[in-house]
């Protein structure tokens, strides 16, 4: 009874792959019918058998770069703020450098309207909340 149970599971297994149209081929397995006999049938469909090279290298983009991540590495500014040296990426905002460095600086808007937040940066007056870590060296004063 086991046996004719797993037969029709197979064939209607076999009957369902190939009304979708992909030829199967399946794998043999043993199933053991009291002691020292076994039947071989097979169940495996094989559906899969077409992605096989779908996660492969595609050789037309060229050779592969050993070293991941950035090339030459961040743009890193020789910045001090009130005389204390912190590390910055040029582009980033004084707000987030003065934070990482523990310096308090007073904020009301954050947009730049009130001019709560002003500070020096290499001698002119900026907004902390606006303004950008430049290339090169950075000096920033709280007023």
């Amino acid at each position: 009874e086991l046996f004719a149970t797993t037969s029709a599971l197979l064939v209607l297994a076999e009957s369902q792959c190939s009304a979708f149209g992909s030829s199967s081929t399946i794998a043999p397995f043993s199933i053991a019918r009291g002691r020292g006999s076994a039947e071989s049938t097979t169940t495996s469909l094989h559906i899969f058998g077409n992605l096989k090279g779908a996660f492969g290298n595609d050789e037309s983009l060229g050779k592969v770069d050993s070293t991941p991540g950035l090339k030459g590495g961040p743009n890193v500014s020789e910045c001090t703020i009130n005389g204390k040296p912190v590390k910055a990426v040029a582009g980033q905002k004084v707000s987030q450098v003065a934070a990482a460095a523990r310096v308090k600086i007073t904020y009301s808007c954050k947009k730049g309207d009130c001019g709560t937040c002003e500070v020096m940066q290499n001698g002119r007056i900026t907004k902390a909340c606006q303004a950008k870590i430049n290339s090169g060296k950075c000096d920033i004063r709280t007023l």
